[in-house]
């Protein structure tokens, strides 16, 4: 349709496929005929253990949209968790609140309930807010506090402004004390709550504004 000319931009007719569009502002037509935008959707789902963020899986593993069987439209993860981690995933259809949330700048935190093996210390919690090296970047945690500690495993809050690949892992290796569990519970002022293991909800725009309150967005992320 685009090569064929049948689409304009804001009323200009488009030929190349390859022009580049920011989807909440451009005003669509094919045939001269503007398409209504659909309403922007978040949702906010519960990821298991042994799910990857992925849309498909060449390895054949079970991803997060087979959990998303009745979602009316195609949403996308705003970052990812790795397979053996759980907790707090959102997914949306709003690209500009993606970009926001993603972007390092942004420096919304993120927080996690980490389980590892071995005592964790004030030393330990000291070096994870001061900062550590794991293959050339400086990982660095917000905030941290040790919840219970034994030698045989310890329980922390930790707090990142930043998803780096295997962040809070490749940390408390360096440390000398490997993940057993992690899942996140907040991400802004948003939290997992008693949302169970697998399921979804709908974040509302209310909602979405409490929980990242310095998003500069100028419309509503849906109509709810």
């Amino acid at each position: 349709m685009i090569l064929d000319g049948r689409v304009s931009i804001s009323g200009t007719t488009v030929t190349d496929p390859s022009r580049r569009i920011v989807p909440e502002k451009a005003a669509i037509a094919i045939d001269g005929s503007s398409r209504q935008k659909a309403a922007l959707l978040t949702i906010a789902l519960h990821k298991p253990r042994g799910y990857v963020t992925t849309r498909s899986d060449p390895q054949g593993r079970q991803t997060v949209y087979d959990l998303l069987g009745d979602v009316p439209a195609r949403v996308v993860p705003v970052g990812r968790l790795d397979l053996a981690t759980s907790g707090l995933l959102i997914l949306t259809t709003d690209t500009q609140l993606a970009n926001y949330l993603t972007d390092p700048k942004s420096a919304v935190p993120r927080v996690y309930l980490v389980t590892v093996e071995g005592r964790a210390t004030d030393a330990v919690v000291r070096q994870l807010i001061t900062g550590i090296q794991s293959d050339g970047e400086r990982l660095t945690a917000a905030a941290a506090e040790v919840q219970k500690a034994s030698g045989r495993e310890s329980h922390l809050v930790v707090t990142l402004h930043e998803g780096k690949n295997r962040e809070l892992r490749r940390m408390f290796d360096r440390v000398g004390l490997p993940v057993r569990r992690l899942r996140r519970v907040q991400f802004g002022e948003l939290k997992l709550g008693t949302l169970a293991p697998g399921k979804w909800r709908e974040i509302s725009c209310e909602e979405l504004k409490t929980a990242f309150p310095r998003y500069p967005s100028r419309r509503a992320p849906n109509p709810k």
